[in-house]
């Protein structure tokens, strides 16, 4: 018999208090205990936990590994202690709960809010558990401002909020900012190239010819770090130019150039120089302000006209296919995507790799029209099938209530004895659990195909216009591009943001 599988999500947030009624452990006592306690037959519980992830938005790397399960029909049910657990932002919990959950046949429940939606099927819980939503989100917003508040406070103090510290220091025990002499000479040997007239890149020519680490291979040998250093193994002129401009180097305090949009969001702007913190000569220096300013002055000055961003049907979307960094858009008569980070080495597989606009533009959209024809031909998936087959395991449903309902009859009429009864009885009932199973096999699949179905809807109307279209457009690329890679070989890969769009 197949189990029935009962996902338990936990989440701490580096915000809780840690006590007994709120910690991973106690969490995953309550909703462990609540589990084997489900009236379900084989129930099997499958653990999902983000320990030190904020509630206010979902990128929460257990969280979308348990949302991607749901998607392949892997979860029956989930149990949560309470809705702050899953999610703080009242509309995306509500989205899912009432949206998505349904969609796919899983049950969710709230323990310690005593919500099973199995029990709220067609409305939304009622005003408490709408109120919940909106206290949750609250919650989450005040401490949001405390927590800015007193980092703000640290800031003009002069203290470090991060983790992280700049290329060429180190924290020592009080985390101040001491010099790292280990690589603090590279910082000096930058300055004093540039100032002698050394481009800068030359300069990262000249580093990684001498086989001196990146800054971020240094902090992964440091353990600091667990990025992919085969993407970083060369010096870039960005870095250098980057080192060049931080006035951290010779002795300045700069903290607060970026803030966060929103609560819950990732994505941070920055703020006007006035705003930022500055303290002179707040920890030991790498170079002097003299070297610092004379370096300054040695970079060219470029005239802003203001915000004029290229706009074009790929941008920020064409990648190198060999060494995964983004290829930089030349504009001209023939405009090309030219991969700039291997420029200076003649060794590596993508030295002078790149595509015309054109060229590339063509490959999609010839990938795209193959894949239209392909969904033309294509039948929807078989709802009706499956619905047929749902009516026909119901049917068979009720025909076993109803041998069970006669059995009992004739027991009752002494047609039958009670071993005959007995017996009868529970091949009645091992015959009604297979059924009830495969009815929830047959409702998944009925969920899975209506899902396929309305994906590819979405895709025939995205594509229905494409008849009017000879390449491809800011429309196209913006509705089903995600990256494009490029190869040596002008071979491309393209991952697309709509799943069914794989060929």
């Amino acid at each position: 018999m197949t189990d029935y599988t009962v996902a338990i999500y936990l989440r701490l947030s580096v915000d809780d208090v840690r006590s007994e009624s709120i910690s991973i452990e106690s969490q995953r006592m309550l909703l462990t205990k609540y589990a084997e306690n489900m009236p379900m037959p084989n129930v099997k519980i499958v653990e999902y936990t983000d320990n030190g992830y904020t509630g206010t938005n979902f990128e929460r790397p257990a969280v979308q590994r348990l949302l991607s399960d749901i998607q392949l029909n892997k979860i029956n049910c989930i149990l949560v202690k309470d809705f702050s657990r899953f999610g703080r932002n009242s509309i995306e919990v509500g989205y899912f709960t009432q949206q998505v959950f349904p969609l796919f046949n899983v049950r969710f429940i709230s323990v310690s809010d005593c919500f099973d939606s199995d029990e709220h099927k067609g409305d939304t819980g009622g005003m408490n558990i709408a109120f919940k939503y909106l206290i949750n989100e609250y919650y989450s917003r005040d401490i949001s401002v405390k927590v800015k508040t007193a980092r703000q406070i640290r800031i003009r103090n002069g203290e470090y909020c991060t983790g992280q510290y700049p290329y060429g220091y180190k924290f020592d025990e009080n985390k101040k900012l001491i010099i790292d002499e280990e690589v603090a000479d590279n910082i000096r040997t930058i300055f004093r190239l540039y100032t002698d007239g050394m481009p800068k890149t030359q300069i990262a020519k000249h580093l990684s010819d001498k086989g001196i680490p990146t800054p971020m291979q240094y902090k992964t040998q440091k353990g600091l770090s667990s990025c992919d250093i085969s993407k970083c193994k060369f010096w870039k002129s960005e870095t250098i130019a980057n080192i060049l401009s931080n006035e951290i180097y010779m002795g300045m305090y700069v903290m607060g150039k970026r803030q966060v949009t929103d609560v819950g969001s990732k994505r941070r702007v920055w703020k006007a120089e006035d705003e930022w913190v500055k303290i002179p000569n707040h920890h030991p220096a790498i170079v002097s302000e003299e070297m610092f300013q004379k370096a300054k002055d040695t970079r060219p000055v470029y005239k802003k006209k203001g915000q004029n961003f290229r706009i074009y049907p790929l941008r920020s979307k064409v990648f190198c296919g060999c060494c995964g960094h983004s290829m930089e858009y030349i504009k001209a008569k023939n405009s090309r995507f030219k991969c700039k980070y291997t420029r200076l080495y003649s060794d590596e597989p993508c030295y002078k790799l790149s595509i015309s606009e054109e060229a590339l533009h063509k490959q999609i959209f010839d990938m795209i029209m193959h894949r239209k024809k392909a969904l033309e031909q294509q039948e929807d998936s078989g709802i009706a099938s499956c619905i047929e087959q749902l009516t026909a395991i119901d049917e068979k449903i009720d025909m076993c209530q109803q041998q069970k309902q006669s059995l009992y009859e004739k027991f009752v009429s002494n047609e039958i004895s009670v071993e005959e009864f007995k017996t009868l009885k529970d091949r009645c009932n091992a015959e009604m659990q297979q059924f009830e199973q495969q009815k929830r096999i047959g409702l998944k699949s009925a969920e899975t195909a209506k899902a396929h179905n309305a994906s590819k809807a979405r895709l025939k109307d995205i594509l229905k216009d494409l008849k009017n279209e000879t390449t491809l457009t800011q429309a196209l690329s913006d509705a089903l591009i995600e990256k494009v890679y490029v190869y040596p070989d002008k071979s491309i890969k393209v991952e697309w943001k709509i799943r069914d769009f794989e060929s």
